[in-house]
């Protein structure tokens, strides 16, 4: 799984309340993702092009168990490299097929408008403009296949563990 795209960076303590603010929690899924970080970058979802990656730094995604992840995929991103990535967050991303890696110097690594290649069957991210790669932290293959199946409801229903899943539930 790769993805190659203009970065935007996203400092420390990055909380879900910021991803997905409670104005937009009760809203349909697909209209979440238009309230995505409007606290703290008023007009970014206006900006923002399909499959551009975000490089955050310490602690991505802290705070609540809100489907924040889902919001960013919603959005069409194509994946998260964070310095260090919240826990319940991190899980949130694999269940909702928002792909998600940590990498430990990549913030200083990047400047906003940088293109990044990331790598996620090598655990590789590499900024193209300077031409630096790093090493990152390697899924376990068993999130990385969840990650390719589409997230957790679609393996489960692929597996016949549940019934067909709706927009709104997944």
């Amino acid at each position: 799984m790769k993805f190659k795209a203009r970065v935007w960076k996203f400092g420390d303590n990055i909380n879900t309340d910021l991803i997905l603010p409670v104005q937009a929690f009760y809203l349909p899924a697909e209209e979440q993702a238009r309230w995505v970080f409007r606290a703290n970058r008023p007009g970014w979802v206006d900006e923002v092009q399909p499959g551009n990656i975000i490089v955050g730094g310490k602690n991505f995604g802290m705070g609540s168990s809100r489907p924040a992840a889902r919001s960013l995929r919603n959005l069409g991103l194509g994946c998260l490299v964070a310095q260090s990535i919240n826990g319940l967050f991190f899980r949130n991303c694999v269940n909702f097929a928002f792909p998600a890696l940590e990498c430990r110097d990549v913030f200083d690594a990047f400047n906003e408008g940088d293109i990044a290649e990331v790598d996620f069957d090598a655990a590789a991210v590499r900024n193209v403009t300077s031409g630096m790669t790093l090493a990152a932290v390697a899924l376990p293959p068993k999130l990385l296949d969840l990650l390719k199946a589409g997230g957790i409801y679609p393996l489960l229903e692929k597996e016949g563990l549940i019934g067909p899943q709706t927009a709104a539930s997944g």
